[in-house]
């Protein structure tokens, strides 16, 4: 619904693309790389999930990230945050992730578990040109804390 009342017309269904990131964790994106424009703000959206170990237990080590936000949001499983400014947090069920790049971040994201079920979402978020070299900051929000209805 727009500021109007108004519902908006679908505009297109889109098909996510099977890829890996990461050290070699199978994943589906939705969109991300090209047509920024036309999902302005966001930049990409990736759904993992798997119950085959070998599909995400590489993890994603460390990498950077500079000029925009990620939320990560944990269906199943169990994930680790690390980041170059000593933030560490883990990740389970019904658990969320939000980390503001700013001016830059290294930081790595790894199973916490050997088998079983592994499954969630990551959106990365362009920031504001004002906001893309502020510092880094870094928030779990823990399932029991987000309001359910």
């Amino acid at each position: 619904m727009n500021k109007h009342g108004e519902f908006r017309e679908l505009e297109e269904v889109l098909v996510a693309q099977s890829t890996s990131d990461g050290d070699g964790v199978q994943l589906k994106r939705v969109f991300g790389g090209t047509d920024l424009e036309r999902f302005d703000p966001f930049l990409m959206l990736d759904e993992f999930g798997s119950d085959k170990a070998a599909d995400y237990i590489g993890g994603f080590p460390p990498h950077p990230h500079r000029g925009f936000e990620t939320v990560t949001y944990m269906l199943a499983g169990q994930m680790e945050h690390r980041d170059h400014m000593g933030n560490i947090g883990r990740l389970g069920p019904g658990d969320v992730q939000w980390m503001k790049a700013g001016s830059g971040v290294i930081n790595s994201e790894m199973p916490k578990q050997e088998e079983g079920e592994m499954h969630g979402f990551q959106l990365w978020v362009n920031l504001p040109a004002a906001e893309k070299m502020t510092p880094a900051t870094y928030n779990d929000i823990d399932a029991n804390s987000i309001p359910s209805y």
